[in-house]
């Protein structure tokens, strides 16, 4: 039985000859392509040196061997008898060239492109990108497909890799070769090189007329490329209402719309490749006939200099020139795709962060829990609604209630505490500390949080709980989930792998799990998080009575001693609150006790008689009788 050699492990310098890791300050990504490559490629200056340059070393041995197979055919010509005695060493320093020297260069070229580029400048970065995409507010991946962003961090790295190699290969080999040739030609006599320099002429002036169409070419398909990805992952994605709503057939009509556009740019970028194709074919046709042509009529009349070797040798030049002009051609191509792909990425994933953190961010004392609205507004850029001139405070250790008709700004007030938006007008605090004068990691930090639309990673169940603390002990895991009666269905999660109980992976948004179930893993998570502020948005709307009033209790243990803050229709929810703010049209219009409110009879008691006559068969005057 033939054995498996064990898999080669580079050396732990080669790994850290490109670490995309390596700290390289916080500050954003340039906006524009070349100063975004300059960027990322700094680090790496000298690799890529050493790579430039054993690519102009192939283009010098290339030039090199074909002159000296001119020269032997040359020294051929005398006949064989001496041809091994008295051309030995030209034999060996040609054999040296090229089947010792170019495979050696190759090799090590190759070497460095697989173990020192290819595993470190596309990660790199992604990872650059990935980073300052993290600190982009809510609102920015609101704006977008986060599955388009993804493709685009993902392209930006190859791109750029592809962009780096391909260019130090197609310059370093063209360079080395047009002048090798030239200088070889000249050697035997100059007028070989006139066709030589009118086919360079010409063929950087074709490259300079095609290369920028083909690159907006490239650039525009890139991008619509990215929207039937974005298309295709928006319905995936929402799958379930697709089926729902019987839209399959929509769905269908919108991506074909999308794949339609493709398919447009396509034939754009299609068209332009191919004249470039027709442009190159006829000038290396002509390279071919004028440098054959030009040497056989200096050979035939006798020119000195001009040999038959010559002439053999400025016609492999001339075939190995064309070879290389469609290799050159066409990576400088796929170079210009690659370009319009970066210049596409970078211009969507770089745009400066809407929500950053002050220059030197005051430390956040333990805090005591006070929360303040002092006047504050906020529009969401426009001019006038949802919040205007709001204050509020909520002291440390007060359980308070925010409810009100949809679009009230409840759900605002919160994201704005959370700073997920800043005040357009007024300031928000903790304990009399602006929160845009801290850090937001840190502000965060310090509020757990359960939102009605709960957040799930495709991971385990351990992972999504340890998320509120990843430190957490086992003991403080299982508490936590036993708090949130979590531990009723964990340990019979099963995925597609055989994960079972807290190894079992949820799935996309947690689309294994029922929405209850989601529910409870957030809860759990906020409870593991032991955060001195608590925000709860609908936290138990998806849970059913029964298990809802156990979580409730268990949830004001929870509460002890903690700010709270819960945005809530449900009103066993609210029955646990110290005070109830109304708020209407982003304005505080009641606040008080459930009772006092009910008595009030203003919008509070209103919204209470529509929700309990709705089902219960309660009218307004019947809630305010009993709560009399």
């Amino acid at each position: 039985m033939t054995s498996i050699p064990p898999p080669f492990h580079p050396p732990s310098w080669l790994r850290r000859l490109n670490d995309p890791f390596k700290p390289y300050g916080d500050g954003p990504p340039p906006r524009q392509a070349l100063a975004f490559a300059r960027w990322v490629l700094a680090p790496i200056g000298g690799m890529l040196t050493i790579y430039a340059a054993l690519s102009l070393s192939i283009g010098l041995i290339e030039v090199w061997i074909i002159h000296l197979i001119g020269g032997m055919v040359d020294r051929a010509a005398a006949g064989p008898e001496t041809f091994f005695t008295e051309h030995w060493g030209y034999m060996v320093l040609l054999f040296v060239l090229a089947g010792l020297a170019r495979p050696l260069i190759v090799t090590s070229q190759g070497a460095l492109m697989s173990l020192g580029l290819n595993p470190g400048l596309p990660q790199s970065t992604i990872w650059r990108l990935h980073r300052h995409a993290l600190g982009q507010s809510v609102e920015y991946f609101n704006d977008d497909f986060a599955g388009r962003l993804a493709q685009k961090e993902m392209q930006a790295g190859a791109a750029l890799y592809t962009i780096v190699t391909d260019t130090l290969n197609a310059v370093g080999m063209l360079v080395a070769f047009v002048i090798g040739m030239v200088a070889a030609l000249a050697i035997a006599d100059w007028r070989l090189t006139i066709p030589a320099i009118l086919w360079v002429l010409a063929y950087a002036a074709l490259l300079r007329v095609m290369l920028p169409r083909i690159r907006a070419a490239a650039r525009n398909r890139a991008d619509v490329r990215a929207g039937v990805t974005g298309q295709l992952v928006d319905s995936y994605s929402n799958i379930s209402t697709v089926k729902l709503f019987a839209h399959t057939a929509r769905e269908e009509a919108g991506a074909q719309e999308s794949l339609g556009w493709y398919r447009e740019a396509s034939f754009r970028f299609g068209a332009e490749v191919t004249v470039m194709r027709m442009g190159l074919n006829f000038l290396n046709a002509a390279l071919m006939a004028a440098m054959l042509g030009l040497g056989l009529w200096l050979w035939s009349g006798g020119v000195s200099g001009v040999t038959i070797g010559a002439a053999s040798a400025a016609g492999m030049l001339a075939f190995r020139a064309t070879g290389l002009s469609g290799w050159i051609a066409f990576t400088a191509l796929s170079i210009f795709s690659e370009i319009g792909t970066l210049e596409d990425a970078v211009r969507t994933l770089t745009p400066p962060h809407r929500l950053t953190d002050p220059p030197e961010p005051k430390p956040l004392p333990a805090l005591t829990g006070q929360v303040a609205f002092e006047d504050v507004s906020f529009h969401y850029g426009r001019d006038t609604g949802i919040i205007d001139n709001l204050s509020l405070t909520i002291e440390p250790g007060e359980r308070v209630a925010l409810v009100g008709p949809s679009g009230a700004g409840k759900s605002t007030l919160v994201s704005l505490l959370l700073r997920l938006h800043d005040v357009e007008g007024g300031r928000v605090s903790l304990d009399g500390l602006d929160v845009r004068e801290v850090a937001q990691d840190d502000l965060r930090r310090q509020i757990a949080v359960v939102t009605q639309e709960t957040a799930m990673f495709n991971r385990s169940a351990r992972e999504n709980i340890l998320y509120g603390q990843p430190n957490a002990s086992e003991e403080a895991l299982t508490a936590a989930v036993t708090r949130a009666r979590a531990d009723l269905f964990i340990p019979d999660l099963l995925d597609k792998r055989g994960r079972a109980g807290f190894d079992a992976h949820l799935g996309e948004r947690g689309v294994k799990l029922s929405g209850g179930q989601r529910q409870r893993i957030a809860l759990a998570r906020a409870a593991l998080k032991d955060a001195p502020l608590l925000v709860l948005d609908e936290a138990t709307s998806a849970l059913d009575s029964e298990v809802e009033a156990e979580i409730l209790a268990a949830m004001a243990e929870l509460m002890e001693g903690r700010t709270v803050i819960a945005i809530a229709h449900r009103l066993s929810t609210i029955a646990q609150m110290d005070r109830i703010v109304v708020m209407n049209q982003g304005q505080i219009v009641e606040q008080g006790a459930h009772d006092a409110l009910l008595r009030s009879g203003g919008l509070y008691a209103s919204l209470w008689a529509r929700q309990s006559g709705g089902f219960l068969g309660v009218n307004a005057e019947d809630a305010v009788a009993a709560a009399e």
